[in-house]
């Protein structure tokens, strides 16, 4: 991956803004279909995904991971709009609806959550870093987060995109593979689920229904309106292909959540001394568990996705700040070696803020909810209605960013969270009567379409 990037680099392909962001808008279907899935597979189901099932169990994680191919289905009916607009960021998606305001705000909410996902990137990263060498965690992040970040800045989406696809063969082989190997290390199918505690054998995994929603939410509600997401499907070839790739997606996360399901709650019984189920994947390949060349393909594979998934969020808010405030609000005459040159820049700022914000949380799978409900009750209400809902107005979109936002932070720092009830399970119904109550007691405007230099100066 280091030596793809530092060939793009150089390339002659990446000359502009567009290259950097949409790999010149060209990508073909096997590799829509391989950078959508690595994309959105990374630390948070390698890492985050397998805690939840060392410590709930396989049932209750395909629960919360149903969340992905849920959302997907929703992606393939609005795939073809979505590369229609061929927005730079959803912020943009916003503005052609709602005005300059909201995509402001929507700009904000979208740094805040997503400079929270590079974050937990470099974590997932370094545990798989610190588990095969004599680095520590904290230098292992580094390290990691230096490697992403040269990927990022070098050559944008082009350097990643056609690597995603082998990426994600690598590491759907190995975790396949796997799964009978270490479920033959405790017996037969019948005693792993015999050995597994009587919590990870229900349906909830001893959460209750309320408490695994507030698991499965954040998830659901990222997919569906994820900037990274929207952005690969405006790298196709054309509309078609931009929704016949995300058929192909569903039916890759199948074949990478299940087997992490498993695998992370064979690991309860393997290695139950674990001192935290971030690593219960990983550790199956590091300790020996699976023979060598089967773990280093999962190590190398789960590696490469969360480094191209880093680098693909890094990507993305960047280009909130380049085109949602720079371009936006400081100058719109900007060459293309100017927004590469400024592009390159705020990648490096974006990962320093990522690996300071990324010390402030114990877990992957906690920054993974907080950062995923701060976006899905903001965020993901008021672009789904400029998909949909013809109805809804500026006051609607502005009222649901206010009060979700508001509600995530009042339920999780001023209450604590009653109830151990994550946030999303009083926000997002707050955020979408919000959506609903505003558009419907304020006047429609008139919908045009949203012209270049309105949008962002291109």
């Amino acid at each position: 991956m280091l030596l793809i990037g530092a060939y793009f680099s150089r390339s002659s392909r990446v000359s502009t803004g567009d290259d950097f962001i949409f790999a010149g808008r060209a990508l073909p279907r096997p590799v829509l279909v391989g950078t959508l899935l690595a994309t959105w597979v990374g630390s948070g189901t390698i890492v985050g995904g397998a805690n939840f099932a060392y410590n709930y169990g396989p049932l209750a994680s395909f629960l919360f991971s149903a969340a992905t191919p849920l959302g997907i289905v929703v992606l393939y009916f609005a795939a073809a709009k979505i590369r229609a607009r061929s927005t730079y960021t959803v912020p943009e998606l916003l503005e052609a609806r709602y005005g300059v305001g909201v995509r402001m705000l929507g700009a904000v909410v979208i740094l805040l959550a997503y400079v929270g996902i590079t974050a937990y990137q470099f974590i997932g990263g370094g545990h798989i870093i610190s588990l095969l060498t004599p680095l520590s965690q904290t230098q292992a992040t580094l390290l990691v987060a230096g490697v992403v970040t040269f990927l990022a800045v070098g050559g944008g989406l082009l350097s990643v995109a056609w690597t995603d696809a082998a990426s994600a063969l690598l590491i759907v082989v190995a975790l396949l593979v796997s799964v009978p190997i270490v479920i033959s290390q405790i017996g037969s199918p019948a005693d792993y689920w015999d050995q597994l505690s009587a919590s990870s054998q229900s349906l909830t995994g001893g959460l209750s229904t309320m408490q695994l929603l507030g698991y499965f939410l954040p998830l659901f509600l990222l997919i569906l309106a994820d900037q990274n997401l929207y952005q690969r499907l405006t790298a196709a070839r054309d509309q078609g292909t931009a929704r016949s790739s995300t058929a192909g997606f569903f039916f890759g996360a199948f074949v990478v959540m299940i087997p992490v399901g498993i695998l992370a709650s064979a690991a309860s019984i393997l290695l139950p001394d674990l001192e935290t189920g971030d690593t219960a994947v990983l550790s199956l390949a590091s300790e020996g568990v699976v023979p060598t060349v089967i773990g280093g393909m999962v190590l190398a594979g789960a590696l490469a996705f969360i480094v191209t998934t880093g680098t693909s969020f890094m990507l993305s808010v960047a280009g909130n700040v380049v085109y949602d405030f720079y371009v936006r609000h400081v100058s719109r005459e900007v060459s293309d070696k100017a927004r590469l040159k400024l592009h390159r820049l705020t990648v490096l700022g974006i990962a320093v803020l990522a690996y300071l914000l990324g010390s402030f949380f114990p877990s992957v799978l906690e920054l993974q909810i907080h950062s995923y409900t701060i976006y899905g009750v903001a965020v993901t209400p008021a672009v789904l209605a400029v998909l949909f809902w013809p109805r809804v107005t500026k006051v609607g979109a502005l009222a649901s960013m206010v009060v979700g936002t508001a509600a995530v932070l009042i339920w999780e720092f001023a209450l604590d969270k009653p109830h151990d009830w994550n946030s999303v399970l009083i926000a997002l119904p707050l955020s979408v009567l919000a959506l609903v109550a505003g558009s419907l007691t304020s006047r429609p405007p008139a919908i045009e379409p949203m012209s270049d230099e309105s949008a962002s100066g291109r």
